[in-house]
């Protein structure tokens, strides 16, 4: 009897000093996901990532006119070569803290890596058998299955799909993910309309300057 209750005590000591810990480590957590979108919304932060968006879409029109010179470049991949600069500077701001940025820069190395490798020649598409069939039903099945779940869950696997590296996690590793790639395209877009604005606005003042130029003088 004095043997439980002298260990009794101890246990009790060991489960709070657990739940401290627990309780620490998640205040941790939320402070340092404050003080990052504490940064995002910063002005310095956003003038750091116009600065290397700046170089990086150079980098873009540098390559856009390379291949240019050898073949017609389509909008929508000028478009495409856009997004991808500003989100590849977007991670890089990030530091590869988080699970989005990370994901982000590790597509963007998967990319580069296969279009180093050949093209490999497409083989003929093979008879349709029973195992197709079946593979068919399979998916026709896994579809079904996830209409029949709960509305909750299904949001948090659209949700999970829209944040880069977040698609087979769990729901507070989604949330803590999501506050902060939200915050990061506010930036982002913050950023690219500042940018807009400028370009347009030089452009405006150019084309008033040549015109003033061009006009011949009254009598």
């Amino acid at each position: 009897m004095s043997s439980t209750l002298l260990s009794n005590p101890v246990t009790n000591s060991d489960r709070s000093k657990r739940k401290k810990k627990k309780k620490s480590s998640q205040s941790k957590q939320d402070q340092q996901n404050q003080t990052r979108i504490i940064k995002w919304k910063s002005e310095t932060q956003q003038q750091i990532y116009s600065s290397k968006l700046v170089q990086a879409l150079n980098q873009v029109n540098i390559a856009g006119a390379a291949a240019a010179a050898g073949a017609s470049t389509s909008a929508p991949r000028r478009g495409r070569a856009v997004r991808e600069a500003a989100d590849r500077v977007l991670a890089v701001a990030a530091k590869g803290r988080t699970r989005w940025s990370r994901a982000i820069l590790t597509n963007r190395l998967k990319l580069k890596f296969r279009k180093q490798k050949r093209p490999q020649r497409v083989p003929a598409p093979p008879a349709v058998s029973a195992s197709s069939r079946s593979k068919k039903a399979g998916f026709s099945v896994l579809r079904l299955k996830a209409k029949s779940l709960p509305t909750v869950q299904r949001k948090v696997r659209v949700l999970g799909r829209l944040v880069p590296g977040c698609r087979k996690q769990p729901l507070p590793v989604i949330l803590e993910e999501a506050t902060d790639y939200i915050a990061a395209l506010e930036m982002q877009v913050r950023a690219m309309s500042a940018l807009a604005e400028l370009l347009s606005g030089s452009g405006g003042s150019s084309s008033s300057s040549s015109g003033t130029g061009s006009a011949p003088p009254t009598s």
